[in-house]
């Protein structure tokens, strides 16, 4: 299975770089089997794509200030992105600077936050940050919202709510469930008058998540590893839709990853743990049978499970009709929603 099978050309100008003026104004494709590519729907159009007995499952994990921009104490710059909290002081990072980093060297984030270096751990670095407040509490104080590589430009306040969904609770992710960010309140509460049920799971999006797919064949590729919680409540929930014959609807890879890792052993089960799960074409879903979903880059893993999920063929024409229709691509983009198909 060639990593080329995975790819596609998007025109630059298509990458949304600003969230819209109101969330459920994204538009949204449907694909699925007998599914018109042509069919126009808006974000707000999705209860019509539901149905009573169905149970909708969304992330709830909140996006933290992860990015710091700071100098070394010989003034070099150095930014850091925090891949997760460890406990109260220490961090796992990713850190880039002009030169190289080694232990006992501090670091200084602005506003009396700082930290040293103690140790590498693979591709990240250990912190511990200095006595005082939490580490949760100083990043708020000095941290950036994490935006992704291809948004090109720097956060701004309007991204301290927009990349985060309306449903966010449980702090530790360092890239948004963006296919929850076209959800508000109003919606949620639709969806819910219609009959779905609506039930959460939660997993951190770590900074691999943007780690590249760096060989041919990707069956030999190695997925990073993320914090999964699935409630018991969640399983009854899910239990409970599929005895009433109503369907199982994941908003984002990262609740059908979650999902799909509570079933490792064939039904749904609570869940607490950290998953390295690599779902492509071939895998056999036990969960989900819809999927709502933003557009992926291209040669990416999660661009890959879309297309276990719907057939590689169907969704890569679904992703050369939303570029012909000029959808916007990518976090802060349009959305798909995605039937099981083979």
């Amino acid at each position: 299975m060639d990593i080329a099978d995975f790819d596609y050309e998007l025109p630059a100008a298509l990458i949304a770089q600003a969230p819209p003026a109101e969330r459920v104004t994204s538009r949204l494709l449907y694909v699925g089997p007998g599914a018109d590519p042509s069919a126009e729907y808006r974000f707000a159009d999705l209860p019509r794509l539901l149905a009573p007995g169905d149970v909708l499952v969304l992330n709830d994990s909140r996006v933290i200030p992860a990015r710091l921009l700071g100098t070394k104490e010989t003034g070099g710059r150095v930014e850091a992105l925090i891949e997760r909290i460890l406990d109260e002081r220490t961090v796992l990072a990713q850190l880039r600077s002009s030169k190289p980093l080694r232990a006992g060297q501090r670091l200084h984030f602005g506003r009396g936050v700082s930290a040293r270096l103690e140790m590498r751990e693979g591709e990240f670095f250990r912190l511990r940050f200095d006595g005082g407040a939490p580490v949760r509490a100083l990043i708020e104080r000095v941290g950036h919202v994490p935006l992704p590589p291809y948004i090109r430009r720097d956060d701004t306040a309007l991204d301290r709510s927009r990349y985060q969904t309306v449903y966010a609770r449980r702090p530790g992710a360092v890239a948004a469930p963006t296919a929850g960010l076209h959800f508000d309140a109003a919606l949620l509460e639709r969806i819910r008058s219609a009959g779905v049920e609506i039930a959460y799971v939660t997993l951190h999006v770590g900074a691999g998540t943007f780690k590249p797919v760096r060989v041919s064949d990707v069956r030999r590729h190695r997925m990073h590893s993320e914090r999964v919680t699935v409630s018991r409540a969640t399983c009854q929930r899910i239990a409970r839709s599929r005895a009433a014959g109503g369907r199982v609807v994941a908003v984002g890879t990262t609740t059908v990853r979650a999902l799909e890792t509570a079933a490792a052993g064939g039904a749904v089960v609570p869940f607490e743990g950290e998953t390295t799960l690599f779902i492509y074409p071939g895998y056999r879903f036990r969960v989900v049978d819809a999927l709502v979903t933003n557009f992926h880059l291209p040669r990416s893993t999660l661009l890959m499970m879309v297309c276990a999920f719907g057939g590689r063929e169907r969704v890569l024409g679904a992703y050369a009709e939303a570029i012909a229709r000029r959808f916007r691509f990518y976090s802060y983009g349009d959305a798909m929603f995605v039937r099981r198909g083979v």
